[in-house]
């Protein structure tokens, strides 16, 4: 049992002013595993003036400077790796098979942002005006559960390149993946105030770096309606913000593609973190003149698909992260049938076998039509529904029909094909014949997916102001 009780402002491990504590869950066994106290709105108020104090300074730091205090918070992260995965593993449920990718990427991200802020100009001219990209000031970092530490180093070392201090609200259910993180950069000799930390409840701790007005920026990654509600109440002063929110990310394969190769890598990316991601290929569009054939391949590779104990290496779906976020798919898939669609592989309940634990069995449908509200609505867990199409003007129109867009991907025989395709799909991001990720490359949405973009030189830009300098 562990209990955290500390939060950090100004560069200390200090005991929150809030009291309320949380109780944190093994969600595959349902048991306490710990607790977390809570920040308040006085702790809240603490990190934005330690923050706020620290920037003058930490802005007027050369790239050299940033770049050396980077360095040392990527040595300190990756030191951690063991120890992340351990808490990925037992706080977040996600498969040993998933997770040493995720107890890797927070150290990987800090060299990410590091690359970018080599070959970033801060400085260029325009016509004979001096145009300087000016750190924005302090900013409000609030990141998910489904990678919590992956998303604190991404955001804050983004942040810190760009010359901005930050106060980061973590979920309140990753606390343990928080305090190992939090440890490290410590150990890495920021300078006090750089970075605050306050683990709290969005409507608490995220509601006052919404309308707190000495916070300039605020990046959040999250559901849809948290973004909009963030956009809402931080509008009062203006502050720049970045979204990367929720996905219904469609999979279009085409009718020349090798039933062999398309079908395992849509259900990775259907499947991707337990099906716990906002990119994750949810609705799967094949040509209804093979329809049958691939409803049949589908159906015996979910029917395969191991949901169960994240500790076994043949496990390809952990637990859902929380009992509601358990309940919340199960209402989905009885929602789906209730819709008329057809199950051609899992249901509600628990997979076969597994009385405890909040799993859910993966689940595919069929003979959905992109009106049904599991195939418009993003449900988050391991449920996916094939949708047929006559022709690719109406697999691209079927893709576009949705509030979202995140990501997309296209599989295909003909790679000049399938491009021309991506290039229709009103999405941030389409992936043609493959899974991989460009970190040099932006990353958000259109539409309800997002406001603005992460990564590479265009998030480092998001933390930036151009200033304009005429000289007589």
């Amino acid at each position: 049992m562990q209990h955290i009780d500390k939060i950090y402002i100004n560069g200390e491990f200090v005991t929150p002013h809030g009291t309320e504590l949380f109780e944190l869950f093994n969600p595959a066994t349902e048991e306490v595993i710990g607790t977390v106290r809570m920040a308040d709105v006085e702790d809240t108020q603490r990190a934005i003036a330690a923050a706020k104090a620290a920037f003058p300074t930490w802005s007027q730091t050369t790239k050299e400077q940033r770049l050396a205090v980077l360095e040392r918070m990527h040595a300190a992260v990756s030191a951690r790796e063991e120890q992340l995965m351990e808490a990925i593993i037992m706080e977040y449920g996600a498969p040993v098979s998933r997770s040493r990718w995720m107890a890797t990427y927070p150290a990987d991200v800090i060299l990410q942002a590091m690359d970018a802020l080599k070959s970033f100009e801060f400085e260029q001219q325009a016509g004979m005006a001096q145009v300087v990209m000016s750190p924005v000031g302090v900013a409000g970092l609030i990141t998910p559960w489904n990678s919590d530490a992956g998303f604190i180093c991404n955001k804050l070392a983004t942040a810190m390149a760009a010359g901005c201090t930050a106060v980061i609200k973590p979920s309140e259910m990753s606390a343990i993946q928080t305090r190992i993180i939090t440890e490290a950069l410590h150990e890495a000799n920021i300078p006090a105030g750089v970075f605050n930390i306050v683990t709290g409840r969005g409507d608490v701790v995220g509601e006052e770096i919404n309308t707190h007005p000495d916070i300039a920026k605020i990046s959040f990654t999250g559901s849809t309606a948290v973004g909009k509600h963030i956009v809402s109440t931080s509008s009062a002063s203006l502050k720049r913000v970045t979204l990367e929110l929720g996905g219904k990310s469609p999979t279009i394969i085409l009718d020349d593609a090798d039933v062999a190769q398309a079908v395992p890598m849509a259900l990775m990316a259907g499947f991707m973190n337990s099906g716990q991601a906002c990119v994750a290929g949810t609705r799967i569009l094949v040509p209804q003149s093979r329809l049958a054939e691939f409803e049949q391949t589908f159906a015996t590779a979910v029917n395969n698909t191991i949901s169960g104990n994240p500790q076994a290496s043949e496990t390809e779906i952990g637990p859902m992260v929380s009992r509601k976020q358990w309940e919340r798919v199960q209402s989905y898939i009885k929602m789906g049938v209730q819709e008329g669609a057809k199950l051609l592989a899992g249901g509600e309940g628990r997979p076969e076998g597994v009385d405890k634990g909040w799993f859910v069995k993966p689940t595919l449908f069929t003979q959905v039509n992109n009106q049904m509200r599991i195939a418009r609505e993003e449900i988050f867990g391991p449920v996916l529904v094939i949708i047929p199409y006559q022709d690719d003007a109406e697999a691209v129109k079927i893709a576009n029909d949705t509030s979202y867009g995140l990501s997309a991907m296209v599989l295909s025989g003909n790679t000049p094909r399938a491009v021309s395709i991506a290039r229709q799909i009103e999405s941030g991001r389409v992936l043609v014949n493959t899974l991989a990720h460009e970190p040099q490359a932006p990353f958000g949405g259109f539409k309800q997916s997002g406001l603005g973009r992460e990564m590479g030189q265009w998030g480092l830009s998001a933390y930036l102001e151009p200033k304009t300098l005429l000289v007589g």
